[in-house]
């Protein structure tokens, strides 16, 4: 389907339930100048909240300057890109095989490590060539409480400082450009390191469906409420205020 006619139908099926769905553009990234566009008129036209890629297509990532052409209209619009886990190319499957089973190499490629890490890779990669001193008001959102980079963020920080000359350090990217959601990580060791790494206004509640299922979400929230992490307005925050600020919807309650 082409990409153009997929995002028409999303927006005819959020036209249909204005109060209940908004959509995320989907672009084609290795043709820089119509994913640009694409996010324009996803935006301009369709009333998109922004765009929702692969991590990577064909096994490229994006920090190569010629695919920069739709963070900077993202910027320009100011609605954020959700940076998004992908399957494997054939040759980073490669990197996850071993001797174990075709099941096992195909379940650390995705959920069981892959995904996770690949993402967090492309946000240092982002950072290291300079995207974010090009483009300072980018807004960039990762899933799964952050992929694995809450964790090592203390260690990578140092470490950034000799990655080459940068107008707005990791921790000022970190701190201003990147949101966070909890999508399909349900249990609060994980959100505890979260919480201790970013600012709470930079958290957001998300369930990952059809990778898992609503009423974990749910069960998820009324663990957090109860041991006493957060309080009740943080919890709002990450429930879904954090979103209405910056999706600027309005969520109802």
């Amino acid at each position: 389907m082409i990409v153009g006619q997929a995002n028409d139908e999303l927006a005819a099926a959020c036209d249909q339930h204005p109060k209940r769905f908004a959509g995320f553009a989907i672009l084609p990234m290795l043709d820089p100048p119509a994913a640009a566009a694409e996010l324009e008129r996803s935006v301009r036209t369709h009333g998109f909240l922004g765009a929702l890629v692969n991590n990577t297509t064909d096994g490229i990532f994006y920090d190569d300057e010629k695919y920069w052409p739709t963070f900077e209209r993202a910027a320009q619009l100011d609605v954020p890109i959700y940076l998004h886990p992908s399957f494997p190319s054939e040759e980073m499957a490669e990197h996850y095989t071993g001797n174990y089973s075709d099941r096992a190499a195909f379940m650390l490629s995705i959920a069981g490590w892959g995904w996770h890490t690949e993402t967090g890779l492309h946000v240092l990669r982002l950072f290291a060539s300079g995207l974010f001193d090009k483009y300072p008001k980018l807004k960039i959102i990762i899933g799964h409480m952050g992929e694995m980079l809450p964790f090592a963020i203390d260690r990578i920080l140092p470490m950034s400082k000799v990655w080459g000359p940068k107008e707005r350090d990791l921790k000022t990217v970190w701190d201003e450009n990147l949101w966070h959601t909890t999508s399909g990580y349900f249990s609060l060791a994980p959100l505890s390191c979260l919480l201790r790494t970013c600012r709470v206004e930079r958290i957001m509640y998300s369930v990952d469906y059809p990778f898992s299922m609503n009423d974990k979400g749910l069960n998820f929230v009324k663990e957090i409420q109860e041991s006493g992490l957060v309080d009740e307005e943080q919890l709002e925050m990450i429930c879904y205020r954090n979103a209405e600020k910056l999706l600027g919807v309005k969520a109802e309650v």
